[in-house]
């Protein structure tokens, strides 16, 4: 079968082979009906650029970079999808790049890494986007980069994050409800915002309806199923154990469902539990998990979104999720 090329494209939406380059190399300033044209004969015509030519031809490499460290797979293929699926409709390519942001010598792989991956951008996820060596190493190269849920906000770059503290308050609010009074918390490391945000966001809500920090019965975990268990295992092992243990991920929470198993404690008879970000896992365990939906795919979207456009108009965007109360089995009335 005969290659389609970028001429094939050009006589199909009826206009110059340079119309199409521009449409496919995302150009500022393309009208909205040229754009339609060369989409629509792209796809009659099944084309496909040729990133090798297009990245000498536009002195670029369209590869876009993310780089991870994050324990949960629920979590980061959440984040690869979203991510991915920005990077195809673009026209570029999606490189993944993991580090340990622990190590002594992050900064020396950082450098290592950004000298040979030739990327056009960068998103950074938690907790590699609050790493000073991290950010360091991107500013030295001067790399335009999307902070995926940083702790700290800076107006100087662009970042994307959801709404935590409103979506722990429906948590605690729904668990109110239910006639709940003795609560448990597992949170997570105190390297990620999210941990930090939802404990916080957890005792404020607590406190509004009377209840002092020290009344909740609080374990850490690392966001993974076996730190879960042994969260979970402390937790109801406790004089006065709670009704409704709250784990800042789903994973975590996935955990107390096994801690539970082996204490034989019944869910949501004698414990009711609730995780955060509705992953997989949340519709894995039995009965299924009361969560917070986070729209991390759609997060993924934006903050390539984001980094797209920064590259063409260097403005510094910025966008703020909402999450949705996702009700399964897991929750119930206290009997206590």
């Amino acid at each position: 079968m005969k290659k389609v090329t970028i001429m094939d494209v050009a006589r199909q939406a009826g206009v110059s082979m340079k119309s199409v380059s521009r449409v496919i190399n995302n150009e500022a300033s393309v009208r909205p009906d040229l754009k339609a044209k060369v989409d629509k004969a792209v796809a009659e015509l099944g084309y496909r650029p040729n990133f090798a030519a297009r990245a000498l031809a536009a002195g670029r490499s369209f590869f876009l970079g993310i780089l991870f460290d994050n324990p949960s797979p629920g979590y980061t293929l959440q984040i690869l999808n979203g991510a991915y699926a920005a990077c195809r409709a673009a026209g570029f390519q999606l490189v993944i790049e993991s580090v340990d942001t622990s190590a002594s010598d992050i900064r020396e792989t950082m450098d290592g890494l950004l000298a040979s991956a030739r990327l056009d951008g960068m998103v950074v996820t938690p907790p590699a986007c609050d790493n000073a060596a991290v950010i360091a190493a991107l500013d030295a190269r001067k790399l335009p980069y999307v902070l995926l849920a940083p702790i700290r906000d800076n107006p100087e770059v662009a970042s994307v994050r959801s709404n935590d503290a409103a979506a722990v308050h429906d948590l605690v609010r729904h668990l109110w409800g239910l006639g709940h009074r003795r609560f448990g918390l597992i949170d997570g490391p105190a390297t990620h915002g999210a941990s930090q945000w939802r404990r916080e966001a957890f005792v404020a809500a607590l406190e509004e309806r009377g209840h002092a920090p020290s009344d909740i019965v609080t374990a850490t975990g690392e966001f993974t199923f076996s730190s879960g268990i042994g969260a979970g295992l402390q937790i109801m092992r406790a004089p006065q154990p709670p009704t409704a243990i709250f784990a800042e991920n789903d994973d975590m929470a996935a955990g107390v469902f096994a801690a539970a198993a082996q204490l034989g404690v019944k869910i949501p008879d004698d414990l009711s539990v609730v995780g955060f970000d509705d992953s997989w896992i949340a519709r894995s365990v039995w009965p299924e998990l009361t969560t917070m939906r986070q729209p991390i795919f759609e997060m993924a979207e934006e903050a390539v979104r984001l980094l797209l456009d920064f590259r063409k108009t260097s403005e510094v965007g910025k966008k703020t999720f909402d999450c949705t109360l996702v009700t399964r089995g897991s929750t119930a009335p206290s009997r206590r």
